[in-house]
């Protein structure tokens, strides 16, 4: 308790609560539960010290007792720390209220001796105010008399000399100074025309401002006025009661003829832009600078400059004088309006067919930063057009010009890269009629190097104009950022129509090879590298051009697009239709050798086969020139398993009869019908060829499918001759060298076999002198071949 009795020695008790109370009134702290009547509320109003200490002896144990002094000495030091910490904070604040009072005593104390001396002043002109009073009063009505006097003599003299004024006015074009005069004397003239000496002025005024009418419209119809001598004329008029109406029909014809040599120069722009010779004489130095071609920056900063600053100020001038000013007639404002917005909607529809045909006229690949500056100050100035004449909106339709002129750049790019796409198959295909005296390293990769030249030269050429599109979105253009233009260009515009819709025409363009009318001499080599850059767009060139394009022009807004999955799908079906149809053609052109080596020859009175034929050697070299092609764009693909004796098992018809040819040579009855019967039970079972089935990707597929059209077409030959024994032998040598080389080509060598042995099996059956030759023979002979 020596602690608490410290503190209450140092302070007051009364006077720490009153204090206590005094900073939580002053921050807005409220007493929780209210007043209270209790002495024994520590926290109350009416909280006695001596009661409290009673009840807490009473009430507590010495160790309860101990722990309370604890707290409350530490309360006591908490509450102590706060308010010095509140009195250190608000220290500075305490400073300045003292020095901002110390500062007002010493205002005031000046105010007070300023105060005291316009007191003095005060009471000085009183005092001069009245003797002044007291000396004028007996002659104050002769004064006010002879000034009302004075004031009527001025007038009358300003009638007097009123028309000599408006002639010297006249004469020195003062005119606003006659109006002046005449609009100040003529309600008095009227009022008096009735007295002789009035009447006559009244009648010498009308004359001269008959006359001064006269000069004004003269002015009016000049074509040099300037529109604000326009403006001048048609308010000097108004003012002498010319009909408004009237006065507003001649001030926009007279206005239009300045502005219709503004549309005049546009158009000759126009057509100096188009090419067309325009043949004028005696032209200035200024003239003959407007007659050469501007670019479009300077075609709209001439419109601006002269077309919209002209029509602007006749707009503001008309406001000024017709619908700013109070008619007589409460009509008149809405005939007015109605004149001068007819009149800006047609000058603007002329203006905006100008700036339309001028923005076609840009035909360039290059940079469109220029074009891009120009319509955004073409749009700047609508927008502020708008302001002069509300009743219009012109910032809407230079923005339908704006995205017009992008939509068109759009589909001019589009127009550029197909015939840069049409350039690069034009290069191609004279690469490839080129004779080449290369290497052997380069001539297995020539075919790949087109196809990735092209494909960089494709993708470099959309890159290149994905950048020059990107002026049209530029920060610091108005109408960049506007929803209305940049959501349709971004999405319906650069996507849809430019990147989608080339990407379409390559495929479609790919496709138009598989026609054999229109591009039936195609190479097929083409066809091969077609193929394989339709798989190479489908695979990534498709997903990473649209990644690009919507990275670049930032697309956030929904519309409806092409999906990633229906491009490469398209992409992929052209692709396979040209790698079927490159199948056709290769399978077609080695059919036609063997078809002409079967029909040509005379099978039946042939000499004892001692070789193989020509025609066979060159199928075997076409169609490794066709696979060594292939290879340099496909993966060699899946092959089936092969036996370890493939080359070797080259005689699988040997079979046929072979006891029965042995007698002779003559085939017996009961041999072949079994031969027959063996023949059919055998094709039950073996499995169905497809002949011009869908090629896969692969090198091995792409070789299959054109060994099956040629050996299909050859076994179609064999069914429609007949042949001698030593044709039928001619045939089976035939066969067993192709079946040397053909194998390693092919998916399943099983598919050659089967082919081989029914072109052997149809040939027996068509011979008259069926007897087969040695298969010792057979080798011997392949193997000098």
């Amino acid at each position: 308790m020596s602690s608490q009795q410290e503190v209450d020695d140092a302070e007051p008790e009364g006077s720490k609560r009153k204090r206590h109370g005094m900073l939580k009134m002053y921050y807005g702290i409220e007493q929780s539960g209210g007043a209270t009547l209790d002495p024994c509320d520590i926290n109350g109003a009416h909280f006695e010290a001596d009661t409290y200490l009673s009840n807490l002896i009473k009430q507590r144990s010495l160790t309860e007792l101990m722990d309370e002094e604890t707290k409350m000495v530490t309360q006591i030091r908490a509450l102590d720390s706060d308010m010095q910490t509140l009195v250190y904070e608000n220290y500075n604040k305490f400073i300045s209220a003292t020095d901002t009072i110390r500062k007002m005593k010493n205002d005031f104390k000046k105010m007070e001796d300023e105060m005291d001396h316009l007191a003095s002043n005060m009471a000085t002109i009183t005092e001069f105010s009245g003797t002044i009073s007291n000396t004028l009063q007996d002659r104050r009505q002769q004064i006010t008399k002879l000034s009302g006097v004075h004031a009527l003599l001025k007038k009358l003299q300003f009638l007097f000399e009123l028309p000599a004024r408006l002639n010297k006015c006249i004469e020195m074009k003062a005119y606003s100074a006659a109006v002046r005069y005449y609009t100040k004397a003529k309600r008095i003239l009227h009022q008096y025309q009735h007295m002789a000496s009035f009447q006559g002025i009244n009648e010498d005024c009308n004359k001269i401002i008959h006359q001064l009418c006269d000069h004004l419209r003269e002015q009016f119809k000049d074509k040099e006025s300037t529109p604000k001598q326009l403006a001048e004329c048609v308010d000097l008029l108004l003012q002498l009661n010319e009909p408004a109406e009237k006065l507003c029909e001649e001030f926009l014809s007279h206005a239009r003829q300045k502005i219709d040599e503004d549309l005049q120069l546009l158009d000759r722009q126009i057509r100096l832009q188009s090419g067309e010779e325009i043949k004028s004489e005696g032209e200035t130095a200024a003239q003959a600078y407007l007659a050469t071609p501007m670019d479009v920056l300077e075609f709209v900063d001439t419109g601006c400059n002269g077309f919209l600053s002209n029509i602007c100020l006749v707009i503001a001038s008309y406001n000024d004088m017709f619908l700013s000013k109070p008619q007589e007639d409460e009509n008149m404002d809405a005939i007015a309006l109605k004149k001068l917005v007819f009149f800006v909607n047609e000058l603007m529809e002329k203006y905006f067919n100008y700036v339309q045909r001028r923005v076609r006229l840009e035909r360039g690949t290059g940079d469109n930063t220029i074009l891009v500056r120009s319509l955004d100050r073409f749009h700047r100035r609508l927008q502020a057009m708008n302001k002069l004449l509300p009743d219009t909106d012109f910032s809407r339709a230079g923005t339908d010009i704006v995205s017009k002129a992008a939509k068109d750049r759009v589909g001019h790019y589009l127009q550029s890269l197909k015939q840069h796409f049409s350039d690069c198959m034009t290069d191609v295909r004279q690469n490839l009629a080129a004779p080449r005296t290369i290497g052997k390293h380069d001539s297995n990769s020539y075919l790949n190097d087109l196809l990735n030249n092209t494909q960089t030269a494709v993708v470099d050429q959309i890159k290149s104009v994905l950048n020059n599109l990107q002026a049209f979105l530029d920060s610091d253009i108005t109408f960049a950022m506007k929803p209305y233009f940049r959501g349709p260009f971004c999405v319906q515009g650069v996507r849809e129509g430019l990147i989608v819709e080339f990407l379409n025409h390559i495929s479609s363009t790919c496709l138009e090879f598989c026609e054999d009318k229109d591009k039936g001499s195609a190479p097929p080599a083409l066809l091969l590298i077609l193929s394989k850059l339709c798989i190479e767009f489908e695979s990534s060139t498709i997903s990473y051009l649209l990644t690009l394009t919507e990275e670049q022009f930032m697309m956030t807004e929904r519309f409806p697009v092409t999906s990633v999955t229906d491009l490469c799908n398209n992409a992929k079906d052209a692709a396979q239709k040209l790698l079927n149809h490159f199948v056709k053609v290769q399978g077609l052109s080695i059919s036609q050798m063997l078809r002409k080596s079967v029909e040509t020859r005379d099978w039946l009175n042939t000499i004892e086969p001692r070789n193989v034929r020509a025609v066979m050697k060159r199928v075997i070299e076409d169609i490794t020139a066709i696979d060594a092609q292939v290879g340099q764009l496909y993966e060699e693909g899946v092959r089936k398993e092969r036996s370890s004796d493939s080359s070797r098992r080259t005689h699988p018809h040997s079979y046929m009869g072979s006891a029965a040819l042995r007698k002779g040579g003559q085939w017996n009855y009961a041999p072949s019908i079994d031969n027959s019967l063996m023949s059919n039970i055998q094709k039950l079972f073996s499995e169905k060829i497809e002949i011009f089935s869908a090629v896969e990707f692969s090198k091995v597929s792409v070789l299959t499918g054109i060994i099956k059209i040629s050996l299909k077409t050859f076994l179609e030959c064999v069914r429609l001759r007949t042949f001698g024994r030593y044709g039928l032998q001619q045939i089976q040598v035939d066969t067993h060298y192709l079946q040397l080389y053909l194998w390693r080509f092919v998916s399943d060598e099983n598919l050659v076999q089967v082919l081989l042995d029914e072109i052997v099996c149809s040939t027996v059956h068509r011979c008259l002198d069926p007897a087969m030759m040695e298969p010792s023979v057979i080798d011997l002979i392949c193997e000098r071949g």
